[in-house]
């Protein structure tokens, strides 16, 4: 195994945890992009992701690898979700968190989750979210003109202390958007529209607001990141194809932003390509590799097939549940280490080659994108 693919990562897209204790339906909700039950007589446990939790994480509280689920929950309980989180946290052996902040629930704040894993955190701010979170706060008259004028200054405020923005157009909308910038005058009746029959606390879905967001943080030159793939039942995977951001991409590059595509599965062939062909584009398979569990050294050998491998990048994409954390980078470990084995044991590669591309991939092409510094930064 390349020595490297052991080494700290940095974990360039995730999500807070619980804090509070979960019980075995709202714990086995994490483990799905599903808004159903399970089919009957079956769990959430009973995919591959499960399969993982429970082959990584039981020996972390104590317990054997493959331990009954019932048994693995009811430790779980018995330890409390603080001494939970900090234990499975640690052992992921990540070294700084950049950590999508949009997502609602009782989660913990990026300084919480790095504290409990020792690490770093930085912040990716979410622009829907933002963008919500303004238009709470203006009332007539003049709404629009004082939610552009505030969604403007919010922006650039992110800007100056995140490292990152995110976007979920692909499941608002879809990434088959119009690439252009919006004109200001279209912008303005976009925003009187929505303003005028949404309620507190409505979401933007409007296509023309979320063009006028991407380009919005396109224009601060800080990283992009965007959803592709596949997701919870709100998108429509068709419409999630990175493929049709290629007139987008196009369009962004002389703004000096660097896209970054999430997931990407079953299209994850196509981010590579984009990675490939494009500059600025940067790519991962986070939830990708979490969710095909065993699989994964296919999912991933199949990005490293034509993606640069200075524009890939690990995430976990973990949200809720710390035991996310652990399978995303073991998982990950595991694959990288299998497929650049395979390639020195047939003289393909070398191993100080297999160990420098094991680095950029784990934590130094995220700490050169987001401009972390070579032992990161408080965020």
């Amino acid at each position: 195994m390349p020595p490297s693919v052991a080494s700290p990562l940095v974990d360039h897209h995730c999500h807070g945890v619980a804090r509070a204790d979960l019980g075995p339906e709202d714990f086995a909700s994490f483990l799905t992009e599903s808004d159903a039950p399970a089919a009957p007589g079956t769990t959430f446990f009973d995919t591959q992701l499960g399969f993982a939790v429970r082959r990584w994480c039981p020996p972390l509280l104590d317990l054997p690898a493959h331990c009954p689920p019932a048994r693995y929950l009811a430790r779980r309980r018995e330890l409390g979700a603080r001494e939970v989180n900090g234990r499975l946290l640690r052992a992921a052996g990540i070294t700084d968190y950049l950590v999508d902040t949009g997502l609602p629930g009782d989660l913990t704040t990026p300084q919480e989750l790095a504290a409990a894993g020792a690490a770093t955190a930085h912040e990716i701010v979410r622009l829907e979210a933002l963008a919500e979170r303004v238009a709470d706060g203006v009332d007539p008259p003049d709404a629009a003109e004082g939610f552009l004028h505030g969604l403007a200054t919010a922006v650039q405020d992110a800007a100056r202390t995140a490292v990152g923005f995110k976007s979920v157009v692909a499941y608002r909308y879809g990434l088959d958007f119009d690439p252009a910038p919006p004109d200001p005058a279209e912008v303005r009746a976009a925003a009187a529209r929505w303003l005028d029959r949404r309620t507190p606390g409505g979401r933007l879905a409007d296509p023309v607001l979320l063009r006028h967001l991407l380009w919005s943080a396109a224009r601060t030159a800080l990283p992009l990141q965007l959803h592709t793939g596949f997701g919870d039942p709100d998108l429509r995977l068709d419409r999630c194809d990175p493929l049709l951001l290629t007139d987008f991409v196009r369009a962004v590059r002389p703004t000096g932003c660097s896209l970054v595509l999430l997931h990407g599965y079953p299209y994850h062939r196509g981010a590579g390509y984009l990675a490939h062909a494009f500059p600025h584009v940067y790519t991962d398979v986070g939830l990708s590799l979490t969710h095909t569990g065993a699989r994964a050294e296919a999912v991933l050998g199949e990005m490293l097939e034509l993606a640069p491998f200075g524009k890939i990048m690990f995430s976990s994409d973990a949200y809720g549940l710390p035991e996310l954390y652990v399978v995303g980078a073991q998982l990950f470990r595991r694959a990288l280490a299998r497929l650049l084995t395979g390639w020195v044991d047939d003289g393909s590669w070398s191993p100080d080659d297999a160990r420098r591309i094991a680095g950029l991939i784990g934590a130094g092409n995220a700490r050169r994108v987001y401009r972390l510094g070579a032992g990161g930064a408080d965020g």
